[in-house]
């Protein structure tokens, strides 16, 4: 699969959601992320049919040392459970 960009994504989600607000009746858009290996992230969008896309993603956590990032996040814990 090629490599997109954001502005791929975003391009599309917008288009998506011109078409999905014209229709008459109901329409529905749902957004899917998931991360790959290799610094990429899969990014789906669901509307009648996929949209797939792989972006390029840096996670800014990983290449900042401890003492930046912020406490309140705890890796593989879900925030809504503290």
């Amino acid at each position: 699969m090629e490599t997109a960009t954001n502005q791929d994504v975003l391009k599309q989600f917008e288009a998506l959601y011109h078409e999905v607000f014209a229709h008459d009746g109901y329409g529905d858009i749902r957004l899917e992320m998931r991360i790959l290996r290799r610094g990429q992230k899969e990014v789906i969008i669901h509307c009648g049919k996929q949209y797939r896309f792989v972006v390029d993603f840096i996670n800014k956590s990983d290449h900042e040392p401890p003492s930046k990032r912020d406490p309140r996040i705890e890796v593989g814990r879900d925030a809504s459970a503290a």
